[in-house]
Parts: structure tokens; C-alpha cells; sequence
């Protein structure tokens, strides 16, 4: 495993320092890219799971964040500006990777805010190892899209098999992010405000989604083959082996599924919780909130 840093400056970000993590995976290099912003303790920022995953969507939140903290924000293997090759994506890869990216550029447990699926393998690695300090989790999810349908794994196999196919997969791919498909998707549960969803807004969404090999890492997070834990016991056991604390932050205006799995989980003793305006985007929608919403949480020495 390579921990090289490498200058990025043909990439675009949101005002850091951008750099490339040159990491392995059975035998494979993959280029992570990642950025930095502002100084003071650090904090590892962490985007949702999505077709249109990037880093960029953590951007507004980054800089409000970057006077009192040097924020970290990645782009995850398969999405954003970092590697796609046609991989077998599955949660193995994003535990080894993120338990590869957080020894490899901190050296003391530090504190991390994660959005959407991200959040259980922020739980698996705190349960594992004192990596974090505290924890934020923004809408956090377990279950991928059609899982959460309620497609059998045999169905969501099949549909993954089909969009990894080299012809038919990919012309299946583009039907799925064309830009009326991504607007529609933002306004059913991403967004709640549709000024926001701008023409502009959602073309960059879309270029994100026709990079070379975008399919692939996009197939796996839809058809539930990201998902690290498949019950919901599985994951409420991960919240009550945290010995770290843990703020979790959901949308007044999630999905139903997606609001009685958050409810379940703020249920549970110790964990502390806020309700604020948006959906499952409630990160880039409405970052300032977000920041009024948990800045004790983070301020406060008491965590």
C-alpha cells in the first residue's frame, strides 16, 4: 500500500488544497483524491453514496467549517474525481480503504462527520479502533435504493450483472442519469427546496455521473452491494458498542423508510440528535443549518 500525496491542479474543489492518496487494492493502484481546508484540530468529512457521490457536495459545509477545524473531505473510490476501474465493489473495499486513508493521514483519533451510507463504516471502523473522537452522522442510511424497495438480492444481483455489461449496461447507465432523471431523483428525496435545483445545478450533477467506469461503484451502491451491515440490528449493535459520541442529524423531510430506520436509531440511549429542514442532501442543501445544528457538539470539551 502506497501513502504517497501527489498535487492535483487540474482538479476542481471548493477552495482547498487538492491531492491524490495512491492506494492499493488487490494488487490494483487507485487514485483517491482529497482536499484540504483551513487549519486547527483535524476533521475528516465523508459524502454520501450515490450516483452522483463527490466531494463537492461537502463543499459549502467544508468552508464553514475550515476557521475553527483543517477539514478533509474525500471523493470514495469509484465516484467523484477518484479511481473508477470496473471493480467488484463491495463494502470490503470501502472498510479497507477508509481504515487505509484515516491511519495513513492522521495520526490521532479525530473527529468525522458523515453523510448517507457512509455512516456505517464510520460505526464499524469506531468499533474497531479509537480512530474518531466523535461522530456526526447526516441522514445517516444502512440500506441501498432497491433493497429499500424491496428487491430480493437475487433481482438487485441481477440488475447490477445487467448495468456492468459493456453495451447494454452502459446505454441502461445513461437512461438512468440523464439530466431530467437526476432533477426528478432531487426533487422526490434529495432536496427541498426545487429553486435549488437549478439547470446549471444539476448539469454539473450529470457530468459527475459520465465519467469513464462511473457505472460500476454506482451500480453497486443502488443494488444494495455497499451495503456493510443488512439488518437493522446490525446496525443499531454498532451504534451501542460506540464508546465515542455520536450526534445524528435527520431531515424533517426524509423518505418514510429512511426517516423510521433514522428514528430507530436516535431512539437508543446516549445518542444524541436534531431535526432540521431537508431531505437526504440536507448536507449541501442547507450546510449553514447543519453547522448551527451540531457546532456544540463539536465545540463543546465535554465530548
Amino acid at each position: 500500500m502506497s501513502t504517497n500525496l501527489l498535487s492535483t491542479s487540474a482538479a476542481i474543489g471548493f477552495g482547498g488544497v487538492v491531492q491524490e492518496y495512491l492506494w492499493n487494492w488487490e494488487n490494483q493502484q487507485l487514485r483517491v483524491v482529497y482536499e484540504t481546508l483551513g487549519k486547527g484540530s483535524p476533521l475528516l468529512l465523508l459524502p454520501a453514496f450515490s450516483t452522483v457521490s463527490t466531494r463537492l457536495e461537502m463543499g459549502e459545509l467544508a468552508r464553514l467549517l475550515a476557521p475553527h477545524f483543517q477539514v478533509v473531505a474525500i471523493d470514495w473510490p469509484g465516484f467523484g474525481q477518484s479511481s473508477r476501474p470496473s471493480l467488484n465493489y463491495r463494502p470490503e473495499i470501502y472498510q479497507q480503504f477508509l481504515e487505509d486513508f484515516v491511519k495513513a493521514i492522521f495520526n490521532t483519533p479525530i473527529t468525522v462527520v458523515a453523510a448517507g451510507h457512509a455512516a456505517s463504516y464510520v460505526l464499524q471502523l469506531a468499533v474497531k479502533q479509537a480512530a474518531f473522537s466523535r461522530i456526526v452522522l447526516l441522514a445517516p442510511t444502512w440500506r441501498g435504493p432497491l433493497p429499500t424497495m424491496g428487491a430480493s438480492q437475487q433481482i438487485a444481483g441481477m440488475v447490477r450483472e445487467l448495468v456492468r455489461s459493456p453495451i447494454l449496461g452502459q446505454a441502461l447507465y445513461k437512461l438512468n442519469t440523464t439530466q431530467s432523471f437526476l432533477s426528478f431523483m432531487y426533487r422526490r428525496h434529495v432536496f427541498t427546496d426545487a429553486a435549488k435545483i437549478t439547470p446549471s445545478f444539476i448539469e454539473k450533477k450529470w457530468h459527475t455521473t459520465q465519467q469513464p467506469g462511473a457505472r460500476f461503484a454506482s451500480a453497486a451502491f443502488v443494488t444494495g452491494n455497499l451495503d456493510a451491515v443488512h439488518e437493522q440490528s446490525d446496525f443499531l449493535e454498532l451504534v451501542q458498542s460506540l464508546t465515542v459520541p455520536l450526534m445524528v442529524v435527520i431531515g424533517e423531510s426524509s423518505p418514510p423508510k429512511s426517516r423510521e430506520e433514522m428514528n430507530a436509531l436516535v431512539a437508543l440511549p446516549k445518542v444524541r440528535s436534531v431535526v432540521i429542514p431537508g431531505s437526504l442532501g440536507l448536507h449541501e442543501e442547507y450546510p449553514a443549518v447543519v453547522l448551527e445544528a451540531v457546532q456544540y457538539f463539536l465545540f463543546s470539551p465535554e465530548n
